[in-house]
């Protein structure tokens, strides 16, 4: 007998826009694991932390996986964070891995899952709210419309010249060369708008291409229609 593995989204930011299934289960689990070395300073920790006070009383964990461009390397973290959710699920321990956003959507949580899951481990995930349909409702825009095609970018490192000509473009974790991304958006004759930091302390938005600054914070997603 082993515990279980929870990968559970916690949404964009706020922490009224986690699920009550993932409210549950963070308050039923025996330990909390959170992507980084500081646990109780991580993004996703302080979101939980708001829906759940009683987090602070539970076993705390931290698995380091710091966004390197070695692929041996990277994996050389994930095998070591899965190292240590195996052991604690030896102990018979449930266990919650909280992630930002949809658990599915270009989750940390699905390098580990693959291999702890490969190791005869049992994992279930628990989807939250993702970051780019919370921005998109905090602006009073629909993303699809009928049959409107929406396209999904993990990084603004895709100029619009190399974009799709229809339907919705989304552009996730935009902080970098946004003066680059905005100036292409605008050239191809598409308007975007963004929204940095949604959900969270700081919220910015920005309702038209030419509002969007050089450079905005890590948590910035742009629509482009």
């Amino acid at each position: 007998m082993s515990g279980i593995l929870y990968g559970v989204g916690v949404g964009p930011g706020d922490p009224e826009l986690m699920t009550l299934k993932a409210v549950r289960l963070i308050r039923e689990a025996d330990v909390i694991a959170v992507p980084g070395k500081d646990p109780a300073a991580t993004t996703a920790y302080q979101i939980a932390a708001g829906a759940v006070p009683k987090i602070a009383g539970k076993e705390l964990v931290g698995i380091f996986m710091p966004m390197v461009h070695d692929a041996k390397e990277r994996e050389q973290y994930h095998r070591q964070g899965a190292e240590i959710l195996e052991a604690l699920l030896d102990e018979e321990k449930t266990v919650a891995f909280l992630t930002l956003g949809d658990v599915t959507v270009y989750s940390t949580f699905s390098y580990i899952q693959r291999m702890v899951e490969a190791d005869g481990y049992l994992c279930r995930l628990v989807s939250g709210v993702p970051s780019f349909c919370a921005a998109a409702a905090e602006l009073g825009i629909s993303i699809g419309l009928g049959k409107e095609p929406i396209h999904i970018y993990p990084e603004a490192q895709t100029l619009a010249e190399e974009l799709p000509k229809e339907g919705m473009v989304v552009l996730m974790k935009s902080g970098s060369r946004l003066r680059e991304v905005r100036e292409s958006l605008q050239n191809s004759g598409r308007d975007a708008v963004m929204v940095e930091n949604c959900g969270m302390p700081g919220e910015k938005i920005y309702r038209h291409a030419d509002e969007i600054p050089d450079t905005a914070g890590y948590f910035s997603i742009i629509l482009s229609r």
